[in-house]
């Protein structure tokens, strides 16, 4: 291996940071800049990267590479200066396509729950003592960590010896296509990210363009109770279309898929289902991850776990001790008020998860939540109507555009009156910071507050959430 050194920008950032992890592990050197401290960032110091909190062209002295994600601006002055120098800069993508070298590698994708069927898979061959390299946009609750190496090619290995990776590969930039994994999961295919893609049949060609052009490709694993997905396989050419794995749960379907997930009863911290293999009931798997559409998500890691070679009782045991990731439904119990943190932006995702909430019991369902991109606000506005349906009171502040242009006429007040005109009980409340004093003065012990949004706002509901478990 030609050991290089990597000047990550922005290796504060969740998926940025994973790839750091995987090479430095590998033995290459690196180092990198971001705008704040974080966990992340004290994480890949104490790792041995030499990381600087803010930018400055010199820090780039002595990289072979510098890597970017698409949320750096070109502007940047690292980035600007490496240009200037000649020093080659690649993207987040082809640097997660150097950690994955020499690895038979999965790479999960889709509009939901990437991160968490990557985990799910990573976490099964770990149970399976194959020792995965794993790169995941998210800190797994069992391990504390976005990232780390397995076992890697080594000289005189078996021709048994297996070196395996999981990657979550985002899609939302077309980046996707800088990858080639052995195995591929389509979870899912909505309407996202059209500051970068046109329509629905720009996303679902890109995707296809994405397997069909990929020549290791072993298997793909795709979710055929996704209307999105299902109408990939017919973008797939022949060679592609014969290693495509459906899985799902539509009961519409159920008898042209391969693997799929019956009985489903959702118990609110818990989720129970029925495996099959076509008509063969394999047996029931429970997950202890909330969220009935945990049950997709488990059949997704399933398809690629049998056809990595482990065995259903392997994948059940697996699956039923996955214990998922942060601030995917991550609960805290606070003074009666239960608090939940998501991630989630996209109305689907946020429908899906408001629609488990209703099997908690209690009062009262909150939701807050900061708007994101004027593109999603306008084309989802009545997605996000409906979703809401499952709150009894919605809390809206100011939106984040991630530097879009605007568009005129849609702003977050006009956002809150598509909520209000769809019969939701909205309150716009323009500072985030007065939130969570709105929130204190009017919930109730036995609620449930849903945060759906980043970083800040996780951290604003551990500050809630540690406040009132000190008022107690």
């Amino acid at each position: 291996m030609s050991v290089k050194v990597y000047h990550f920008i922005g290796i504060g950032g969740i998926g940025v940071s994973a790839v750091a992890r995987v090479l430095l592990q590998q033995g290459h050197s690196v180092q990198g800049s971001d705008v704040r401290e974080s966990q992340l960032t004290e994480a890949m110091r104490g790792l041995g990267a030499r990381v600087t909190i803010g930018h400055d062209p010199e820090l780039i002295n002595g990289a072979d590479l510098v890597v970017y994600s698409t949320a750096v601006p070109k502007t940047n002055v690292e980035l600007v200066e490496a240009k200037r120098r000649g020093v080659p800069c690649i993207h987040r993508s082809e640097a997660l396509a150097h950690a994955l070298e020499g690895l038979e590698s999965v790479g999960v994708t889709g509009t939901h729950g990437k991160g968490t069927v990557s985990a799910m898979i990573a976490h099964g061959l770990i149970c399976a003592d194959l020792d995965p390299t794993f790169i995941i946009g998210g800190l797994l609750n069992q391990y504390k960590v976005n990232a780390r190496v397995g076992r890697m090619p080594q000289a005189g290995d078996s021709p048994l010896t297996r070196c395996l990776g999981v990657a979550e590969v985002d899609e939302s930039d077309g980046s996707h296509l800088n990858l080639n994994p052995h195995y591929v999961v389509v979870n899912n295919i909505e309407v996202d990210h059209l500051n970068y893609y046109d329509d629905l049949d720009d996303i679902v060609g890109t995707m296809a363009r994405f397997i069909n052009q990929n020549p290791n490709l072993k298997g793909v694993a795709v979710n055929c109770s996704d209307a999105g997905a299902r109408s990939l396989i017919e973008r797939l050419e022949p060679s592609a279309r014969a290693l495509v794995i459906r899985y799902g749960s539509d009961r519409e379907a159920l008898n042209e898929l391969e693997l799929s997930a019956r009985a489903l009863k959702d118990e609110g911290l818990r989720v129970r289902f029925d495996a099959y293999a076509g008509e063969e009931r394999l047996g029931e798997v429970c997950l202890k991850t909330p969220g009935s559409y945990n049950a997709e998500n488990a059949m997704a890691a399933l398809s690629i776990l049998r056809a990595l070679g482990l065995s259903f009782e392997q994948i059940k045991s697996a699956l039923e001790s996955y214990e998922g990731l942060e601030n995917r439904f991550t609960i805290r119990e606070a003074g009666g008020v239960t608090i939940v943190k998501d991630y989630l932006s996209h109305p689907t995702g946020m429908r899906k998860v408001l629609d488990s909430a209703q099997r908690f019991g209690g009062n009262k369902i909150w939701c807050v939540f900061k708007p994101y991109r004027f593109t999603l606000m306008r084309y989802h506005a009545n997605d996000y109507a409906e979703a809401f349906r499952g709150a009894d009171e919605v809390l809206i502040t100011t939106m984040y555009a991630a530097n879009e242009p605007a568009i005129e006429g849609v702003d977050t007040p006009w956002f809150v009156e598509q909520l209000r005109e769809a019969g939701n009980v909205t309150q716009l409340i323009p500072d985030q910071g007065d939130l969570v004093p709105h929130l204190q003065a009017h919930v109730s012990s036995g609620d449930l507050v849903f945060f759906f949004g980043g970083d800040d706002f996780f951290r604003m509901a551990d500050a809630w959430a540690d406040q009132r478990l000190a008022e107690v």
